[in-house]
């Protein structure tokens, strides 16, 4: 399995198109949206400045990138070409596919967290304790996890031809709505309603707590475990019926 990860690894870094979306566009969101507003401007309710408050979105906004796209196209169009196919006659473990395509996801989503915040720290000025630093890389990275789960579950639900305005339509709409975008704040008080119990919204909440040296609210923490349990289970029940077919 160490082999086919190595692989991934090698094929993602070689795809220039997917390490700008993944890595750089982050970033350069970033830089578009924090300096629409004040050096000083804050955002309601959380005493963050604008350039802090939105530095862990796009933070998270690249890791879900990287995760969710980076697998669920892979995942589909490998499947109709016969490649997981021809894997399946080999020495590899049943899940080690799987576990190759999110392991190889998840190591390309680090540097995206890392790039935004270098960005931020470098020309927004954010400042920030050494352990909330930390604190944050490994929070956001971890909780990828969840969002790799959803992507692996995509990749094995559609076809090569509809999997990509399926995880479009999914990327923007929990990215937006998951308030990752824009303050959710400023949502009319439906959407606000709905954004609470979104994935995007529980995961970008974590890094905030961080950020004003507060505890996670208990309730992301629950929304993220409930999402992954869904997320994983669809995905292995997915693969298990994929398998079935083969």
């Amino acid at each position: 399995m160490n082999g086919l990860i190595k692989l991934e690894l090698a094929r993602a870094l070689r795809n220039k198109k997917f390490l700008f979306f993944s890595v750089l566009y982050p970033s350069v969101i970033y830089l578009i949206f924090s300096s629409s507003a004040g050096t000083n401007a804050k955002v309601d309710s959380t005493g963050l400045t604008v350039a802090t408050y939105l530095m862990v979105s796009m933070a998270s906004f690249g890791a879900l990138t990287a995760v969710l796209m980076g697998n669920s196209e892979r995942i589909a169009k490998e499947r109709e070409s016969g490649w997981v196919r021809q894997l399946r006659l080999t020495s590899l473990p049943g899940r080690g596919y799987v576990l190759a395509k999110t392991a190889s996801a998840a190591v390309v989503s680090l540097p995206s967290i890392v790039v935004v915040f270098l960005v931020a720290a470098a020309i927004k000025d954010v400042r920030l304790d050494a352990w909330q630093w930390l604190a944050l890389t490994g929070v956001i990275w971890a909780g990828s996890l969840v969002f790799a789960a959803l992507g692996v579950a995509i990749g094995y639900s559609a076809t090569g031809d509809a999997v990509r305005p399926i995880t479009m339509i999914v990327y923007f709409g929990l990215s937006i709505l998951g308030g990752l975008w824009m303050p959710s704040t400023t949502f009319p008080q439906i959407l606000q309603d709905i954004a609470k119990w979104l994935p995007t919204h529980a995961y970008a909440a974590l890094g905030r707590a961080i950020e004003q040296s507060q505890a996670p609210s208990a309730t992301d923490v629950a929304v993220l475990a409930v999402y992954f349990v869904l997320f994983a289970g669809g995905a292995a029940w997915l693969y298990r019926k994929d398998t079935l077919k083969a």
